[in-house]
């Protein structure tokens, strides 16, 4: 790897390191006050989880060599552990290894985040932590194998002379998450009060922010996944732009004629579906068919979030809408609509099988392995928020802090005045009985 290239994809792992601070402040303004902070810190704490993690044994079971030595095999093998004989910048060649193994790192901390908006405003912190090691190793991990190791037999599928397309995660990241969110949420159960009390978004401009930040994480994400500065880069780099903003058009009509609104939410929403379904694509068709993508993901998607009333779901947040419905249209769309080298059609029914294979067995392991996952957490330390946690906010509950205080408005004192306000009284006594 040339010296170039490798800060071209250290700066694009820097921007998706951003994704998930912006996820958390997407997620974090579509959830109720009370649980604000709970929200922002389901994300953060993956961050640590999934770092720690990634060195002690994640990269060696996802890019590990052979285990068999033959290919097509499940994981890696373990002569990665611990980052072994890597950790020395003079050691040949571990420089591109090194920077390979940072940017993934970034999808690795991202992917289990992605769960936590389903599951946001009813479950125990702790809980949260040890699901997320959990889903890591036994989901995540082997499944990027699958899909990007040199080795993973979803790599090795071939057909008529194809192969399986995943140029940056729709299988791997958004599929995954997507489909482990609904395990999750049929294990843990309905919020109180889901579909008889309002559960608005608390921040928009929140939300907006955060889905801002994804969508500039989201260059390095999808070009950076080249690992290099060229021609496939800056095609990636485009088709990203123009699916997304096609899918916030297509959520948006679609809403209006639905709803009779074109909503902010809507178009937050509306990007992050055209995002998740150029994801896997954006590499292998050309900008229109990247147009049509969009729209198709922003128009479905628009709809799955329905689902969740009509079949009696709580994916408090539609990850299972956005993320495994747009996973889902990017991953079968390129069947059809991929191009070769030469801009040449190259798409058909081999390549449209192919990809539904890949798509259907990611579904298939990572829903069963999710839902028994969350039934053992459940059993065992229990996953659920108990009932006055979850009515009274779970940012006391857990974190002993509030999102905004709300007791300094109005304080009652004029500017300058050392004079302390009835709440500031109430909160000094309070500190005084504790």
């Amino acid at each position: 790897m040339e010296a170039a290239d490798i800060a071209f994809v250290v700066i694009c792992a820097a921007m998706v390191m951003l994704m998930t601070p912006g996820l958390a402040f997407f997620y974090g303004g579509m959830i109720r006050v009370k649980s604000a902070l709970n929200m922002l810190m389901m994300c953060f704490i993956a961050t640590g989880i999934s770092s720690v993690l990634w060195v002690l044994y994640g990269f060696t079971i996802a890019f590990g060599d052979s285990v068999n030595g033959e290919g097509n095999d499940f994981i890696g093998n373990f002569d990665y552990l611990g980052f072994s004989g890597l950790a020395d910048l003079t050691v040949e060649g571990s420089d591109a290894i090194l920077t390979f193994a940072v940017f993934q790192l970034m999808f690795a901390v991202l992917t289990p985040a992605l769960i936590s908006g389903a599951l946001a405003d009813r479950v125990k912190f702790s809980a949260w932590a040890v699901f997320i090691a959990l889903w890591v190793t036994i989901v995540y991990f082997p499944v990027a194998h699958w899909v990007w190791g040199e080795n993973g037999w979803i790599a090795g599928l071939e057909m008529d002379g194809n192969s399986v397309i995943d140029f940056a995660g729709g299988t791997a990241v958004h599929i995954n998450a997507g489909v482990a969110a609904l395990a999750a949420v049929l294990v843990i159960g309905k919020r109180i009060g889901f579909k008889k009390d309002p559960m608005r978004p608390h921040n928009l401009p929140m939300v907006l922010l955060g889905a801002a930040l994804l969508w500039f994480g989201w260059f390095g994400f999808n070009a950076g996944s080249e690992l290099a500065a060229n021609g496939t880069t800056a095609l990636m780099a485009l088709n990203t732009m123009v699916a997304t903003g096609t899918a916030v058009l297509g959520w948006l009509v679609y809403e209006r004629i639905r709803h009779g609104a074109y909503t902010t939410l809507g178009a937050a929403s509306g990007a992050i579906a055209g995002l998740v379904a150029i994801t896997p694509s954006g590499a292998n068709v050309n900008p229109l068919g990247a147009l049509l993508i969009g729209l198709v993901a922003g128009v479905v998607c628009a709809w799955a979030v329905s689902l969740k009333y009509k079949l009696g779901y709580d994916d408090s947040l539609d990850v299972v809408g956005v993320h495994l419905f747009g996973g889902i249209v990017g991953t079968l769309l390129v069947g059809f609509l991929a191009v070769d080298e030469a801009g040449e059609w190259a798409g058909g029914f081999s390549q449209f099988a192919l990809q539904a294979i890949a798509a259907g067995a990611v579904m298939a392991y990572s829903f069963v392995v999710t839902w028994i996952l969350a039934k053992i957490i459940a059993s065992t330390m229990g996953f659920r928020a108990t009932e006055e946690e979850e009515t009274g906010g779970l940012d006391l509950a857990y974190h002993a802090e509030t999102g905004y205080d709300f007791s300094q408005a109005g304080s009652g004192t004029t500017p300058g005045s050392t004079v302390p306000s009835t709440a500031d009284k109430a909160a000094g006594d309070k500190k005084v009985d504790a």
